[in-house]
């Protein structure tokens, strides 16, 4: 086990890069941190805004990494090949939305759920175009902190608010 720099830093979500590095998001920071497998090493990245809290995020098919920002209403996305912040994008639901769970399909939509708005949204990102669509969850949603896209066109979603899990086709 490992301390992280920053007190209060609130690891959460995690991924593993392709050269078996993992990332994670320091919830209660602006940061994203990074540990060097074989040193046990953990490397901060500030974002920068100081009032982001990134809290899921999940590997792009160009091993990229995108991430929700739950305080402020964004998307971001980070190369973790050079440490830097790539682009942020203010979510369709704007500063209240809270994004939170998140998966990434095969050919790159972005998808994740805004918590904050009423009915849930399950949010997509084109990364080639870089627009957004929405959708009310099927189940209400609750609070998605987890979902999963499978290679047939379906996601998963964990919705712990509304004790269910919601099955939805979103195609290939």
């Amino acid at each position: 086990m490992k301390a992280v720099p920053t007190p209060h830093a609130i690891p959460y979500g995690i991924v593993v890069t392709k050269s078996g590095v993992p990332f994670f998001c320091e919830f209660g920071t602006n940061k994203l941190g990074s540990i060097d497998p074989k040193s046990m090493a953990i490397r901060e990245y500030t974002l920068p805004a100081e009032d982001a809290r990134p809290r899921r995020l999940v590997l792009g098919p160009d091993g990229t990494i995108y991430y929700t920002d739950y305080s402020r209403g964004y998307l971001g996305h980070f190369d973790p090949t050079t440490g830097k912040l790539l682009q942020e994008w203010p979510s369709p639901g704007e500063q209240d939305s809270h994004p939170y769970g998140i998966t990434i399909t095969s050919n790159g939509e972005v998808w994740y759920s805004e918590s904050g708005v009423r009915p849930n949204t399950l949010v997509k990102f084109d990364s080639k175009s870089e627009g957004f669509s929405t959708e009310a969850i099927p189940s209400g949603g609750g609070v998605v902190r987890n979902m999963v896209a499978m290679p047939n066109g379906m996601l998963y979603l964990a919705c712990s608010g509304a004790n269910k899990v919601a099955i939805v086709t979103v195609g290939k």
